[in-house]
């Protein structure tokens, strides 16, 4: 007995060991499935903001693309009546529109950020309110703006355009008012239906209003020949018609939580309001007219085919840039919604699945780009010297789109949070202190071109992207008690 003593305590300590090793990897296996299990609920976190992104973005984008298809078939008609008529319509819609439209644009964003904290934090009554402050706002600002509509035509001949062009331009320009008036209850109506998660409204009225405005501008031209003006009032009409079937859906039982009636309260806090508004403006306006100052630019120093080609760029971007536009849009909406319930980690992670999400899509189109550079030339142009340019641009039009599929986003936060006024101090400097010197510099005085002047803006959008990313990261844009301040102080 006493000489099996050792074998006992070693066979004891063999199954001590053993049973330890088991606890072990039984430990190991169960920590192994928490981090599987944690995995799978990030995952499935995941595709739940996904499609709570892509319920408010899909319908958004649908609605921007369809308005902005109403001036390119506007274009298309007024090509049938004449070049100087192509010409004036171009003129009056890309440029002088462009202006108002940014800046414009920009203001009723604001309304991204209070209705959609309104709407989070259950105060759906506000969402009218609101509503109706940003068309007081909105619609005193359209009034200081219409000098650019009505002299026009001065203007473009001081710029050098030819006095018929002007004189055509600087009357379609006139004519177009109606269009930018409406634009303060257009954007202001269709935020106020997105934070409310009726963004299907807004998809199916501006799907309606295109499918009006082809056949009312076919009958205009081909049938009643009613000229240049006449296209001009279809525009006008269509967009008013876009306005009206929002604004009934909105006032007759479409929002019955959050349209109570027109307020006297619309009155009040207006100062604090038009500053508020006023930051969104100069951000937004700054961002839209960047890419097109490239153009005019280049168009000083610039060879007619290299400038051609660079406008068939530009349209290319404008067109992609509607979906990162609506996912900026979807992004305000859902940072402010659960920021306005007090969920600043749901805050977070939305504006980090936001950012995934518009990666993706400027990643394919960059590759749809470098694929197949000589294909989107040939949508816009048969000119084989042009479509060569096109391909020459093809690459850094690809990394321009990659970049504005991440900033909008990062600017979408900045709406949802309010920090408006600060992200307008950083396009600034990023991008007219740094960005246009810069491709001036690259472009004129090394001699490198278009190339140089754009690889220079691109420069600067790098610069702005990456301060937005930094802000994002550490700012704590999440201190709900300073944003429920600035809320309060527009209710008071």
């Amino acid at each position: 007995m006493i000489g099996a003593t050792p074998n006992h305590h070693h066979q004891r300590l063999l199954q001590s060991t053993s049973e330890e090793n088991q606890d072990h990897h039984l430990q190991s296996e169960l920590l192994a499935s928490f981090d599987t299990a944690a995995s799978y609920n990030s995952v499935k976190e995941a595709l739940v903001e996904c499609k709570k992104l892509w319920q408010i973005a899909a319908p958004s984008i649908f609605g921007r693309l369809t308005m902005f298809s109403l001036t390119v078939v506007t274009q298309s008609f007024a090509g049938h009546l004449g070049q100087r008529q192509l010409a004036a319509i171009s003129i009056s819609t890309t440029v002088l529109i462009s202006i108002t439209f940014g800046f414009l644009l920009g203001m009723a964003s604001v309304l991204e950020m209070l209705c959609g904290q309104a709407y989070g934090g259950k105060q759906y009554h506000m969402l009218g309110i609101y509503l109706q402050r940003s068309w007081v706002v909105l619609f005193l600002s359209s009034i200081f703006l219409l000098p650019i509509f009505i002299f026009a035509e001065p203007i473009l001949k001081l710029t050098g355009q030819p006095a018929s062009l002007a004189e055509l331009t600087g009357q379609m320009a006139i004519w177009l008012i109606p269009m930018h008036l409406s634009f303060v209850f257009q954007f202001t109506l269709m935020r106020f239906l997105q934070c409310q998660l009726k963004t299907n409204v807004v998809a199916w009225v501006s799907g309606l209003v295109l499918v009006f405005h082809v056949l009312l501008s076919w009958v205009f031209v081909y049938k009643l020949r009613v000229g240049i003006v006449g296209i001009a009032l279809t525009l006008d009409f269509s967009w008013w018609m876009s306005v009206l079937g929002m604004f009934v859906y909105s006032v007759c039982g479409g929002c019955r939580d959050s349209w109570t009636g027109f307020s006297r309260e619309a009155f009040v806090g207006l100062w604090d309001f038009f500053k508020l508004s006023l930051a969104s403006g100069v951000m937004l306006s700054l961002e839209n007219f960047y890419y097109r100052m490239l153009v005019v630019v280049s168009g000083i120093k610039s060879a007619e085919v290299a400038v051609d080609a660079l406008s068939i760029c530009i349209t290319f971007y404008g067109w992609e840039s509607m979906i990162p536009l609506g996912l900026f849009a979807a992004t305000g909406i859902r940072v402010a919604c659960e920021i306005g319930a007090g969920n600043v980690n749901s805050a977070k992670f939305a504006a980090k699945v936001s950012v995934l999400n518009s990666l993706l899509v400027g990643f394919l189109f960059f590759l749809i780009i470098i694929a197949f550079p000589d294909k989107i030339a040939l949508i816009f142009t048969s000119s084989s010297s042009v479509i060569s340019f096109v391909e020459e641009l093809a690459f850094l039009l690809a990394i321009t789109i990659l970049f504005n599929c991440i900033q909008p986003i990062l600017s979408g936060v900045a709406v949802g949070s309010g920090w408006q006024a600060s992200v307008a101090y950083i396009n600034i400097g990023s991008y007219y202190l740094v960005g246009v010197p810069l491709g001036i510099i690259l472009g004129w005085l090394f001699h490198f071109g278009i190339k140089g002047i754009w690889a220079g803006m691109i420069c600067g959008t790098i610069i702005q992207t990456l301060i937005l990313g930094i802000i994002t990261i550490k700012s704590p844009w999440g201190n709900e008690v300073k944003i429920r301040r600035k809320i309060s102080l527009l209710v008071s």
